[in-house]
């Protein structure tokens, strides 16, 4: 049995006015509620620049393979467009390209833009991408979605308006991106231009995997902070690196990666990247494209989880990034959840987690600071289980050495003699080489040490 749900909201607004489409399939696993998907959809809807006039709802037993929804929906699709002048029609579902052209055909408007959640998240990502590598990663991951797209006689993308567009101009949203100077482009000719963004994306990738040896070879640890759209990633590297980047309360603010240098308590320097947020349904298309990216916190040491412990939908979103990080292969790494935003709270200290099994959960607020020193004693002691005990004696002349001691490793006890400086203390394994000569040296006094250097 069909259950029909309708709502509608007739005023006039500014900007590109939307229709949402949201179903629900009968027997399809899922942890998000219908509801729960069309509010995020709307959220989405309101960071692209839309004013959503209508929203409508159908449980299904299966899609329809024509159209997604049952064809008297599509009729009810089509009344409420023209009761409401929708210049936009978002589904919550990707739509096949046939699926699309059946219901532009039903329409029969060919100034109404019919997308699906896909398009949607692509064009908030072209208003984002703010470097170099993100406008290469965004303008792939849209040819790539749009190649069999391509059979409605163009309109799509001869309706662009290039460059301005491509910046968040006047294209409207469905329509910003790579922007094209011709009214036909051929298949074959987008499909160059795939290769030549793949090429420069391989390029982006073979660069960050040889910043990546570099790091290794210098043992410096690296921090991925990791968390759905809007959890509060980019506040929380401004917290604790003292940064000031751009963040807001808006899904997908943030889109280019983010690396600072910060110091833990004991003095070790870590780095911190801010990545993409994770949302639920995350095309599969931009997955491939921002693959140099994401391959960050698959080699990170430590990742950072960042929850937004006050919304509804928590444990959805949770379940929504293990489930990413998984497909990622980035399960093993060792996580700590920073349950955050807890200045929103009555009582902090009877803060639960959304899933009882989260590793490490600490309450935090990158906003006010709260919690912020023992998540950083918790990474400070997670990322020191890989360090080597070690007793050194360095000559003075060495103090490149001693300063990279304190910048990679922990010093535990540190005594100045009479032709050098005597450490007890912790380092990573792969600085070992760099210290073999000075290892259980005692230099020119009569004091002990204490502790005793492991191999």
């Amino acid at each position: 049995m069909t259950h029909i749900a309708q709502q509608t909201v007739q005023v006039q607004l500014p900007g590109e006015a939307a229709l949402l489409v949201g179903i629900e399939i009968k027997g399809r696993a899922s942890s998000w509620s219908l509801e729960a998907s069309l509010a995020e959809l709307e959220r989405l809807a309101d960071t692209a620049g839309l004013q959503v006039v209508g929203v409508l709802q159908q449980r299904l037993d299966r899609p329809n393979p024509s159209t997604l929804i049952g064809s008297g929906k599509v009729a009810e699709l089509v009344a409420l467009r023209a009761e409401t002048a929708a210049e936009v029609i978002v589904f919550d579902e990707e739509l096949a390209p046939a699926q699309q052209r059946e219901i532009e055909r039903a329409i029969g408007n060919q100034d109404v833009k019919v997308l699906d959640r896909t398009a949607l998240i692509l064009d908030i990502f072209a208003q984002h991408a703010r470097t170099r590598e993100g406008a290469l990663q965004v303008e792939l991951a849209q040819y790539e979605y749009r190649l069999p797209r391509l059979t409605r006689a163009w309109t799509h993308l001869a309706r662009q308006a290039g460059g301005a567009a491509a910046r968040g101009g006047s294209g409207g949203v469905g329509l910003r991106g790579p922007g094209e100077t011709q009214l036909e482009v051929d298949r074959r000719e987008i499909r160059r231009r795939i290769a030549y963004l793949s090429r420069e994306l391989e390029e982006v990738r073979l660069h960050r995997a040889r910043y990546r040896q570099r790091r290794l070879e210098e043992s410096i640890p690296v921090v991925a902070l990791v968390g759905y759209t809007n959890a509060g990633k980019s506040t929380l590297l401004n917290a604790l690196s003292g940064a000031d980047i751009f963040a807001a309360d808006r899904l997908f603010a943030t889109l280019d990666p983010t690396t600072r240098r910060i110091a833990l308590p004991g003095g070790r320097e870590v780095l911190i990247t801010d990545t993409v947020g994770f949302i639920q349904k995350l095309p599969t298309t931009l997955v491939a494209a921002f693959r140099a990216t994401l391959e960050e916190i698959a080699e990170a040491d430590l990742l950072l989880h960042v929850v937004d412990i006050t919304h509804e939908s928590a444990d959805q979103q949770v379940a929504t990034v293990i489930h990413v990080l998984a497909d990622l292969g980035a399960i093993e790494q060792p996580i700590i959840t920073a349950l955050n935003k807890v200045d929103r709270l009555r009582d902090p200290a009877a803060l639960r987690a959304p899933v009882d099994d989260l590793p490490d959960s600490i309450a935090v607020s990158a906003l006010t600071g709260w919690g912020i020193p023992n998540l950083l004693a918790r990474m400070e002691e997670l990322l020191g289980e890989e360090l080597v005990e070690v007793q050194l004696f360095l000559p003075y002349q060495r103090g490149d050495l001693l300063a990279l001691l304190h910048q990679r490793g922990i010093v535990s006890e540190e005594k100045h003699v009479n032709n050098g400086t005597r450490i007890v203390g912790r380092i990573p394994a792969k600085l070992l080489p760099r210290y073999a000569a000075y290892v259980g040296q005692r230099g020119q006094d009569r004091g002990p040490l204490r502790g005793a250097p492991k191999a």
